[in-house]
């Protein structure tokens, strides 16, 4: 506990500390800061392991999981160690059968009929993935309480819609023309989902996880009104059982622009938004009592440091040095990301934010 509140001496938090302040919504000595799909993409020793093996071997092996967890944590000096794991394996124990392709997952056995979603399994957490638990223990244990644990899972929409179509796709259809046309066979699929994915969050929860972030990557394509009929109430369980545990969540959603109300209503401590509207624009429709991650246009990773730095600047003045302020990007870190940038860009959100 002493680690978490970080040292008197200096005056300086840990990143555990800084991080959860953050997500209550308190004051922390400087700006939390992270990436999505930090763990892998730009990391030089990523690009080596995975000469060696396949995404779905250094996800189930635990200790590769936890030193590819690791490794943003020791190169750019982030705030919180986001799990490396693929957001499809706790379907894999559902008895859905996946690969991992260059192109996103492709499922061979897709979910069209209520014989289809009768046939899928609710398989304990420990038995179905007990290298995620083992992993998140050991990044718990390796970092002994001086960086979050990030936690994470696809949200039931998203892992619906995978589930569905078969494969990624632009707009989802397939899954929303079941979803609209089939709507007991979409609630039968979203009660087990939704099922699978708080037993695993609530595992990860246990194996450590200080934080735990929803990915709702899909959950764009929906408007308003089709997404209090489908997905809200599903969302809602998921996020009252992660709150009993006193464990932050974060809510995150890709082109979610419309629906941000919603996702208050829905959950979470903290509302993650990404760069299609402004940060206090943002904040102002979730409300200034909540937190907020993000929202820095993953594309200015790609040019220079000074239009990087006024992108970064940006971010923080519409922050307003508010507390419950979470500094991420509004996506995942591009491919051709320069690792010196990600550094260069951590070090300048603590110093600019220094308090």
């Amino acid at each position: 506990m002493q680690q978490e509140r970080g040292s008197a001496a200096t005056g300086q938090s840990s990143g555990v500390a800084r991080f959860l302040a953050a997500c209550r919504h308190e004051q922390p000595d400087a700006t939390p800061i992270w990436f999505m799909r930090q763990a892998g993409r730009s990391s030089k020793g990523y690009q080596a392991l995975r000469e060696k093996y396949d995404v779905l071997t250094l996800t189930k092996t635990p200790e590769l999981c936890a030193q590819m967890t690791l490794m943003p944590v020791q190169s750019f000096g982030v705030d919180g160690a986001v799990l490396y794991a693929d957001i499809m394996l706790p379907l894999e124990g559902m008895g859905i059968d996946f690969e991992l392709r260059t192109e996103g997952p492709v499922i061979h056995n897709p979910v069209r009929s209520v014989h289809d979603v009768e046939a899928l399994r609710i398989m304990d957490i420990e038995e179905s993935v007990p290298y995620i638990l083992d992993a998140i223990r050991l990044v718990r244990r390796e970092l002994e309480g001086k960086q979050a644990v990030i936690g994470v899972s696809g949200g039931p929409f998203t892992l619906a819609c995978y589930m569905i179509e078969g494969k990624p796709s632009r707009d989802y259809a397939t899954a929303k023309a079941l979803m609209y046309s089939q709507p007991a066979v979409w609630d039968a699929l979203m009660e087990k989902v939704t099922t699978v994915v708080t037993h695993y969050l609530l595992a990860e929860i246990a194996a450590g996880a200080n934080v735990i972030q929803i990915f709702e990557s899909w959950i764009g394509t929906l408007g308003p009104s089709a997404y209090r009929r489908f997905v809200l109430p599903y969302t809602q369980r998921i996020f009252a059982a992660i709150k009993q545990t006193g464990t932050p969540a974060i809510h995150f959603g890709t082109g979610a622009a419309a629906l941000l109300e919603l996702m208050v209503e829905a959950g979470g401590d903290v509302i993650s938004v990404d760069w299609r509207v402004d940060l206090d624009t943002a904040w102002e429709r979730i409300g200034l009592d909540r937190g907020i991650q993000g929202n820095l246009d993953p594309t200015l990773l790609l040019t220079s440091w000074p239009v990087l730095e006024a992108g970064m600047q940006d971010v923080l003045r519409r922050a307003a040095n508010r507390p419950g302020h979470i500094f991420n990007l509004g996506h995942g870190i591009p491919m051709a990301t320069e690792p010196d940038m990600l550094r260069h860009l951590v070090d300048a959100v603590h110093e600019t934010t220094r308090r």
